[in-house]
């Protein structure tokens, strides 16, 4: 409770000033009333050009329900009233704040970003309890010496303001956590960021910077450095010691090679696109043990080693947009979900399997391996024996590859001898897309004890049959390019699936077995016509890393989905809702949940 609470034996309202601005007109009362109880008072979108008195005095004054009535109730003792903790007031029109910012000392969180605020009052450094500050979408040039004391702050966001410095004392907030500086004009970070020893997350894109300074290396609990969009040249080889480091972004800036990283033992995510790097090196990849995504696109790039295959945990390769001629076969052996090479002069590969997608390439290189004559693989082994339906059947991706493969043939069904060419061997991949199939065979439940990854894609399926659902193993389904709009609840069977490809359907709500799924790492559900979905549901799969829903009718987004926070890619582009902007989408999956979870109602 408040320090104003009346002491027995005096007028309760004996030290307030009455409030000689009884007409708060910007602010309703009952809102001023609700947040004296709560301790949070959102005022955003109001059209403010100034922050009313009645906001800054509202722990100071004496409130107007105080005026009206002397016999209370117990839950109208209007001096038991909670310090003011939470302020919003963002997507107004404040060109300033006052010093009066000071008679609100128990603020944890300020939030004025999307304003037009060209400094901040000295004052600030008064809120010594402050533990988030977002003064990001301003005009601010520089900051307040005074913002040193804020010693208790875990996160501070100033991107999209006109910052060409950093003031002094910055280091001084030892407890800073996340520290976001995109989208200003700094030239140089200083070394005593260094000393910003919590710091857990530093965004530094879409500035200026030429070089960072060694000493940033000291920064022990750092896990995600984003300097994207920068004028970067090289990376101080001391940020190889960042032991912590999972995710680095170096989009968008000149460097010309890779640095090595024999420390970053736990780094996740390497994105060096749209630079001017040529070689890639065995040194350069041969300590990112625990690497996922790698996005090298649009480089300089002309081979790749067959070093790659020793990143085992990798799930996205993007080489797009490079020199490469060739890649080394044993590329095949990677477990991707994700390889992009279109835009490189690949003469090993034909355009028509790479047009397939990353599986088919996969298991072309993968043939390649054991087959050096350059077409036996794609031929058919045919004999006297060989019935003539039977010759179509890729024998030889059967018995070596593990695959029953009878795409691209334009029939409405899969003639029996498809599954008798199988026999005794084992099949771990079925591929039956680019057919007019209506229905899924029905001898494809033969296979449930072995098969693990199914393309039906580009086809006229209306429906999926219970055999697909008995498919025990099954962990990639490709259902893209369909007409289906509804999924079986007896889909929750399918246990162990992690990726499904419902892009390209006539889906107009998330299929709600998709939400019982729990071991789905990956939905693609793109151009559909979506028209919501359930953010709560969707926050129990917590093994769910990316989804796709753009190009649907969302018209509003759930801002609970900002608790999904296990999502390390969601996109949303391409659907009819206003907010939140586009320009909040461009900056990716963390900054699109951190708005969402900002306007939780609370």
């Amino acid at each position: 409770m408040s320090r104003l609470r009346g002491v027995a034996g005096r007028d309760p309202r004996a030290g307030f000033k009455p409030d000689g601005r009884d007409c708060c007109t910007s602010v309703p009362q009952g809102l001023l009333k609700a947040a004296r109880k709560s301790g949070q008072l959102n005022l955003s979108g109001r059209n403010l050009s100034e922050v009313p008195q009645c906001v800054w005095r509202i722990n100071v004054d004496l409130p107007e329900e105080a005026n009206q009535n002397l016999s209370f109730s117990a839950t109208e003792r209007w001096w038991e009233q909670t310090d003011l903790t939470k302020l919003i007031i963002s997507n107004n029109k404040l060109q300033s704040l006052t010093d009066d910012l000071r008679l609100l000392p128990a603020l944890t969180v300020l939030d004025i970003h999307d304003n037009q605020l060209t400094s901040l009052p000295s004052a600030i450094g008064e809120l010594e309890n402050l533990q988030k500050l977002n003064v990001s979408h301003n005009k601010l040039k520089t900051l307040p010496e005074e913002i040193a004391n804020l010693r208790n702050l875990k996160g501070l966001y100033l991107q999209h303001n006109e910052l060409t410095c950093i003031s002094e004392g910055f280091e001084q907030l030892s407890n800073l956590e996340d520290l976001d500086l995109s989208n200003n004009r700094l030239r140089t970070v200083p070394a005593s960021f260094s000393s910003l020893s919590s710091l857990v997350r530093l965004n530094l894109s879409s500035n200026q910077l030429k070089n960072l300074p060694a000493e940033i290396s000291r920064m022990k609990r750092l896990k995600h450095l984003d300097c994207n969009s920068n004028l970067l040249e090289t990376i101080p080889p001391e940020l190889a010691g960042m032991e912590s480091l999972e995710l680095l972004y170096l989009w968008r800036n000149k460097l010309r090679f890779l640095p090595e990283f024999p420390s970053c033992r736990l780094l996740k995510e390497l994105h060096v696109g749209e630079n001017q790097i040529e070689m890639l090196r065995a040194e350069h990849l041969k300590h990112l043990n625990s690497i996922l995504v790698l996005d090298l696109r649009d480089n300089k790039l002309k081979s790749v080693p067959d070093e790659i295959t020793l990143l085992q945990s990798l799930e996205r390769l993007d080489l797009s947009n490079n020199d490469i001629s060739s890649l080394p076969y044993s590329l095949g052996n990677l477990h991707l979900k994700f390889l992009a090479l279109e835009g490189n002069p690949l003469r090993t590969i034909r355009r028509e399997i790479i047009n397939k997608g990353t599986q088919e390439v996969l298991k072309y290189l993968r043939s390649k391996i054991k087959d050096d004559g350059p077409s036996q693989s794609d031929s058919v082994t045919e004999t006297a024996m060989t019935l003539p339906s039977e010759s179509k059947v890729n024998i030889h991706a059967i018995v070596t590859l593990k695959i029953l493969d009878y795409s691209d043939k334009q029939t409405p069904l899969i003639p029996d001898e498809v599954f008798d060419a199988v026999k005794s061997n084992i099949i771990t991949s079925v591929n039956f897309s680019k057919n007019l199939l209506c229905e899924i065979p029905k001898r494809i439940i033969e296979l449930k004890e072995m098969v693990s990854d199914v393309n039906l894609s580009f086809n006229k399926l209306s429906f999926i049959s219970l055999e697909l659902c008995m498919l025990q193993k099954l962990t990639f389904l490709d259902l893209r390019n369909n007409v289906l709009n509804s999924l079986p609840e007896e889909m929750e069977s399918l246990i162990r699936l992690q990726v499904i490809n419902l892009s390209f359907n006539r889906f107009k709500i998330l299929p709600e077995v998709l939400y019982r799924i729990l071991s789905l790492e990956t939905v693609l559900i793109s151009n559909n016509q979506i028209g919501s979905v359930d953010a709560q549901k969707m926050k129990t799969m917590e093994n769910l890393t990316t989804l796709d829903l753009q190009n649907n009718d969302l018209l509003h987004i759930p801002p609970e989905l900002g608790n999904c926070v296990h999502l390390r890619t969601l996109l949303l582009d391409g659907n009819p809702f206003r907010v939140p902007r586009a320009a909040i989408l461009m900056k990716g999956t963390a900054a699109i949940l951190e708005y969402l979870r900002d306007r939780i109602p609370t």
